[in-house]
């Protein structure tokens, strides 16, 4: 192993994968540079969250799809818990929607799993040094996202929504079942069910059809 140039930060990294396999291989990679350190290790989202909030790394590398706890909320719990936490999501293919998600999220940056060592590295040692590391279509996508971020009907009519239900409430409205939402939002079944039961107590409706009438009237959904 290379020796540390003085003067050079450690990276302190955690890993977040439900495949032990794969977190084998990450560490061994980790050990084998000198500006890297592994501090801790997670099999899912709700673990991570905790050993975050403990060992406080510079740099999270979160994996996306796991049972339980996804990555995405995952990372929105890490960083509300800690801002400065810097997020990397592992994905298995070039899949826009999650890493779009993860963008939303407060993820800085995103690596195949298939990808090489030294690009591993690469997006670790970025990221540690505050960059932001996504493909051009991402950025055109979160350009158009922040272009129609300005507040319009529905949250002027109900303000007492967060984004998270405004958001929830839209995908109501055009029809979404709770498992196509939890699937479109990244969340899971239980978080949407109760995102949904705080909805219709702040809107004072009784079930999903009076949701979707006043969500209509404000201009939601369609």
């Amino acid at each position: 192993m290379a020796e540390q140039v003085p003067g050079t930060q450690t990276i302190r990294v955690l890993i977040v994968d439900d495949h032990t396999l794969f977190r084998r291989g990450i560490r061994a990679l980790l050990a084998s540079v000198p500006d890297i350190e592994l501090v801790g290790e997670a099999a899912g989202g709700e673990e991570a969250v905790i050993l975050a909030a403990e060992v406080r790394p510079d740099v999270v590398l979160m994996d996306v799809k796991m049972p339980g706890t996804n990555g995405i909320e995952a990372t929105r719990r890490i960083l509300r818990g800690d801002p400065s936490a810097r997020i990397v999501v592992l994905i298995m293919l070039e899949d826009d929607d999650s890493v779009f998600a993860a963008l939303r999220a407060g993820a800085r940056g995103y690596v195949v799993k298939g990808a090489d060592e030294s690009e591993m590295l690469r997006v670790v040692r970025a990221v540690a040094n505050g960059e932001a590391l996504f493909g051009p279509e991402i950025a055109e996508r979160l350009i158009g996202f922040f272009s129609k971020a300005e507040p319009g009907a529905g949250s002027r009519a109900f303000p007492d929504l967060t984004d998270r239900e405004r958001e929830i409430l839209s995908l109501i409205a055009r029809g979404l079942s709770n498992a196509e939402i939890a699937s479109r939002t990244f969340l899971s079944p239980k978080t949407v069910r109760n995102h949904i039961s705080s909805i219709f107590d702040k809107l004072q409706v009784a079930d999903r059809a009076q949701a979707i009438v006043r969500a209509r009237e404000a201009g939601m959904g369609y």
